[in-house]
């Protein structure tokens, strides 16, 4: 993180949806966002790696761990963005990517998060903007463990696209 000043309480926000240098990508460009790191959460393995992940078996979604300013961007400001950069009625796949890695989920870090979450996802599935209901899991969040760095800030290092980056 950058320059961060002391008196700044930052918060933290965890979503999946997909290809994580994409979502890494698109949350890093909104103001208020002070760092985005890509990893893994919502498996039953420690410590997992890219490619135990790409099997399916570990449980585990690629995410993006979101850490913000409150004061500059709101949570459902970044829960709305979050709807905006994906499709939230795909189950497990998003574009080419197929997979329960890649399934849209929020994962909530507390009560309030959660309940913001929840809103968003009902006032979306109610907007008849989709023709079928989200998909979009709403869990607890759970240990996030970073992906490997050549993982992080992919597509600003080496450009190039993937699902909706």
């Amino acid at each position: 993180m950058s320059d961060i000043n002391s008196e700044t309480r930052f918060e933290k926000a965890t979503f999946g949806a997909g290809c994580f240098w994409g979502v890494e990508s698109r949350f890093r460009k909104l103001d208020g966002v002070e760092d985005a790191s890509v990893g893994y959460m919502g498996g039953h393995v420690d410590q997992p790696t890219y490619e135990q992940v790409c099997t399916g078996q570990t449980g585990h979604a690629e995410v993006v761990e979101v850490i913000f300013d409150p004061t500059k961007l709101s949570y459902r400001a970044l829960v709305d963005a979050f709807f905006a950069l994906h499709d939230p009625t795909q189950v497990d796949r998003q574009g080419p990517d197929v997979g329960r890695q890649y399934r849209s989920v929020i994962f909530c870090h507390d009560p309030s998060q959660q309940m913001i979450a929840e809103q968003a996802k009902t006032a979306l599935d109610q907007s008849g903007r989709y023709q079928v209901p989200l998909a979009t899991a709403i869990e607890p969040a759970g240990n996030f463990w970073r992906a490997e760095e050549y993982h992080q800030q992919y597509l600003a290092r080496r450009g190039g696209q993937c699902g909706i980056g």
